[in-house]
């Protein structure tokens, strides 16, 4: 890395909800920062994965998918996403191929994109597509807004990721780094295991359990032998809903927490001691204190 010349800067990745945006985050830094799940609107808060590129820091930002929101948690998370735009110097539309009416469900979110900087369309999935098919889409959204550029990936494969890297890293301002050099994340460990039990229950119960679940850390502690104690509490909205977090005789629960603690000890390559309880908070999703928890602002 030159000292006199280092370039640093911010790449907001906007899209539908299930595009892939989290996976393709994770495909950038090269390692899990970002749940992913087959349910909707998983991603609820901004997750910053910090790449390198010669001389350029890029923080890419994996925002919660864009849609007509109805609820207030559902207004601050789409609110969340759209204030990214305004902060990046880069703004990646990242668009599912697989669906046919994508250009369709897409305009709302095209109307929003900015004028004033670089907008790349992504076309993601393209290992699943023909390149026949390929084609008319991206002149579709092309025709439909002036994309500076278009790239087609594979998010799940990484494939077209390393164009897409060189290119924003060239874009990128001058200036300072904002991270160390081998910091791939801005999310303090005990959110992200927090995240981790929260995929894991819906990896596990996608049809049966409603999307307002909260996970939240409510311990951390680093022993001397290197080992660490997490303790943390799943809440859902009803005793029926706790009823299905459990499992029978507390069998459900325990599968995800030693998936949980599987993942987790190998990311941190320690041994981790987790305790997950499971609590009954009703209508959660208004109160301010978990909004705050998460990043969001409850009045937006």
């Amino acid at each position: 890395m030159s000292e006199n010349k280092t370039r640093c800067g911010y790449a907001a990745i906007m899209g539908l909800p299930n595009a892939g945006k989290s996976t393709l985050v994770n495909a950038l830094v090269g390692q899990k920062i970002s749940i992913v799940s087959r349910k909707v609107q998983t991603t609820r808060f901004r997750v910053m994965g910090i790449v390198h590129k010669d001389d350029a820091q890029i923080i890419f930002i994996d925002t919660p998918g864009v849609f007509i929101p109805k609820k207030t948690l559902e207004r601050a998370m789409v609110a969340n996403a759209l204030d990214s735009m305004g902060e990046a110097d880069v703004v990646l539309h990242l668009v599912d191929t697989a669906r046919k009416d994508t250009l369709e469900v897409n305009r709302g979110l095209i109307a929003q994109l900015p004028s004033n900087k670089p907008v790349h369309l992504l076309l993601n999935k393209v290992d699943t597509a023909r390149r026949i098919d390929l084609m008319p889409i991206a002149a579709s959204f092309n025709e439909a807004f002036p994309y500076e550029k278009t790239f087609m990936i594979s998010a799940l494969n990484s494939s077209g990721v390393d164009d897409l890297v060189e290119d924003i890293a060239a874009r990128m301002p001058e200036g300072p780094w904002l991270f160390d050099e081998d910091q791939v994340s801005d999310m303090p460990m005990r959110m992200l295991a927090a995240e981790l039990t929260r995929e894991k229950i819906f990896d596990r119960l996608h049809e049966e359990l409603p999307y307002e679940i909260f996970v939240e850390t409510v311990q951390w502690e680093n022993f001397n032998n290197g080992d660490v104690k997490v303790n943390q509490i799943v809440y859902v909205q009803r005793d029926s809903q706790k009823g299905i977090v459990l499992g029978k005789g507390g069998a459900q629960i325990k599968m995800i927490g030693t998936a949980v603690r599987e993942e987790l000890s190998a990311m941190l390559e320690r041994t981790v001691h987790l305790s997950i309880q499971v609590k009954v908070q009703e209508n959660w999703s208004e109160r301010a204190e978990n909004y705050s928890l998460m990043g969001l602002d409850r009045n937006a």
